[in-house]
Parts: structure tokens; C-alpha cells; sequence
């Protein structure tokens, strides 16, 4: 169920500011599961389930790192501006797809082909403002009439594939992971506290959704879905990214090495506890790399005790990210366990 959920969130299309499409997977997924669903005006997708006066929130954020043109040359070409943090020759020759005034159109990602470039350049490697968009157009005229215009937003043309075993791998899984923990926990959860499931907007340009979201929401406790950097794949030591896939839902203790998020020890510890008492395979992060929406929430208002469960997903940030359905699954399992009992505050 959950492999099919993934499939359906990782193959909709939704960048920073444009998430429109997983609003309707949402709502559609959450209908009959939870007392009340509203959006609020940043364009967060607040689910609630009523309990007692005991408040969690519950958060993940929707939007996936994507683009947006900026310019359409007299030829046809359009130049781009990323939204959130794409690593330039991640995009190079990739497929894409606008979403444009009149639907969908594909394009491509060209540039300067390496026959062209001398010694030097090959060194420096592309930069994303090497980059252009081609969508088959010969003119600024023709593109404008395909609806695509200065504005129109665009996301990677990839679709979910099954790997070996449970392991799956597909765009977006940078949140879309979170997002399908998520829901599937307000399906399944009987909790006697008040849950907020948040779908949160513009996390990769700034947490913003969540920063919003929460100072309305003025939850007693706050947990963020997401995913993070596993160290069990060439090129990353271990000793920098101690959790692996397959070893079950990762618990933040810091991220962003501290600039970030600094976890409540009080929620990682009741996390652990449920996780051991109910034996559900968990792994705790010192993380040195990026940060969540617990980052926002927990320093909104007065402070909220927060921290992060995420899933191991290997090469974030790019539109073949892999992670174990095993993971994802026990997250489920290890978040359903956990908001039956309230932690020691």
C-alpha cells in the first residue's frame, strides 16, 4: 500500500510555491480519515484529527526542488532559475516538464556539449547558468503559444521504478517520503491527543510553510517527516553520515551541525523508548548536512519541543533518489506506536 502511495506522491509534480497537484493527492488520500482539512493563506494543507487537549504536530513538506524560467530568448530557449539546491551537473541533459497556461509541455536540459569545451572548462565542470531549457520551439512566439511564460514552473520528467527487493528509487522522494509517512500515520493512528498533519509549502527555499504553519498551530510537541543522508554508498564515510537504509526510521538528536535543529531530549528519548519497547529497528543522527521544518518550528513562539524522523534516501537532490520501503514502512509503525503515549515533558 505504502509502495503504491509513494508512486503516486513521487510522480506528481509540485516545486516551491507551485504545489497544487499534491494538495488534490492529499486530500483525496485523507478523505473520511480526519475530523477537518484546511488550507491556510501561505497554501499549507492543515489535517486534524481531535483528541484531548494535548497538542502534536506532525509536519512534511510537499514542495519538491525544481525550476522556473526566467527568460525566453528570440530562438526558442529558455533560461531558468533553480528553486532550491540543485547541484548544476545533476541537471545537465535532463529531461523536463513545464507547466504551463495550457498544460504540460516537455522540454530538455542542453548546454555546451563536451566535444565543445576546451581543457579548461571541462575542469570547471557546468553551472546551472550554462543551462538552458529547449522545448522544440524556434521562436520566442512559439513557446509563448505552447503557455509557457516568464514564471511557468518546472519539475524533472522522471517516474517511480522498483530497484531490487523492497529498494525504490524516483524524483521527489525529498519529501514525497515524508509526505506518504504522513498520511499513512493519520489513516492508521488512534491517539487520544489532538494530531495536526501538516503538508507544508516552500521548505526547500526556507522553511516557510512550516515557520507559519506552526505559529498558528501552537502545537505542545512537533515532529518533522523528511529523509536523510545515509553513509552506506561509495563516496560518503560513514564516520560522516552514520545511518544506513535498511536499518530502520533515523531520529534526529542535531542537524545542520547544530545550526539547525538542537532535538528536545525529552521527544528523542520517548522516540528511542517506543521504538525499543515495541521492537521497531531505529537509528538516532548527529547530522552534519541539511536541515528540516523542525528547524522553523521549534523556534517559533515560545520554542516547541521538536525533533526530525526521517528515512535513509540515498543521492537526495536528484531525480534517481533510493530508498528501502522497510524504512518508510517501520516509520509508520514507530510514529502510530508513539502518539498513543504521551512523552515525559
Amino acid at each position: 500500500m505504502v509502495k503504491e502511495l509513494l508512486a503516486q506522491l513521487s510522480n506528481a509534480h509540485g516545486v516551491s510555491g507551485s504545489e497544487g497537484n499534491i494538495y488534490d493527492l492529499i486530500k483525496k488520500e485523507l478523505k473520511g480519515h480526519v475530523d477537518e482539512i484546511r488550507e491556510d493563506p501561505l497554501g499549507n494543507l492543515i489535517a486534524v484529527k481531535t483528541g484531548n487537549s494535548f497538542k502534536v504536530m506532525l509536519a512534511a513538506h510537499m514542495d519538491e526542488i525544481g525550476l522556473m524560467v526566467k527568460f525566453i530568448d528570440e530562438k526558442g530557449f529558455l533560461r531558468f532559475a533553480a528553486l532550491g539546491g540543485w547541484y548544476g551537473p545533476t541537471l545537465y541533459n535532463q529531461r523536463v516538464i513545464l507547466h504551463g497556461t495550457k498544460g504540460q509541455c516537455r522540454g530538455v536540459i542542453g548546454g555546451k556539449p563536451p566535444h565543445m569545451m576546451d581543457e579548461e572548462e571541462r575542469k570547471k565542470g557546468v553551472k546551472t547558468d550554462d543551462l538552458f531549457i529547449d522545448v522544440g520551439a524556434s521562436s520566442r512566439d512559439e513557446v509563448k503559444a505552447l503557455g509557457i511564460e516568464i514564471g511557468t514552473p518546472v519539475t524533472i520528467d522522471r517516474e517511480f521504478a522498483e530497484l531490487n527487493g523492497t529498494r525504490v528509487t524516483g524524483k521527489a522522494f525529498d519529501n514525497r517520503v515524508g509526505v506518504a509517512m504522513l498520511i499513512s500515520v493519520l489513516k492508521t493512528v488512534k491517539s487520544p491527543f489532538t494530531i495536526y498533519g501538516v503538508f507544508t509549502v516552500q521548505e526547500e527555499v526556507g522553511l516557510k510553510g512550516a515557520r507559519v504553519s506552526a505559529y498558528s498551530v501552537e502545537p505542545d510537541i512537533a515532529i518533522a517527516t523528511d529523509v536523510t543522508i545515509p553513509g552506506d554508498h561509495p563516496g560518503i564515510d560513514m564516520k560522516d553520515a552514520a545511518v544506513e537504509m535498511g536499518k530502520g526510521p533515523v531520529i534526529t538528536i542535531i542537524d545542520g551541525s547544530g545550526r539547525g535543529l538542537i532535538a528536545d531530549r525529552r521527544i528523542v528519548k520517548w522516540l528511542t523508548g517506543v521504538a525499543e519497547a515495541k521492537k521497531i529497528p531505529a537509528q538516532v543522527e548527529v547530522g552534519v548536512g541539511g536541515t528540516t521544518d523542525a528547524t522553523a518550528i521549534h523556534l517559533t513562539r515560545g520554542g516547541i519541543p521538536s525533533t526530525t524522523i526521517s528515512v535513509a534516501s540515498r543521492y537526495i537532490h536528484s531525480p534517481v533518489e533510493v530508498i528501502d520501503l522497510r524504512d518508510l514502512e517501520a516509520s509508520v509503525r514507530l510514529l502510530v506506536e508513539a502518539l498513543k503515549v504521551k512523552p515525559k515533558m
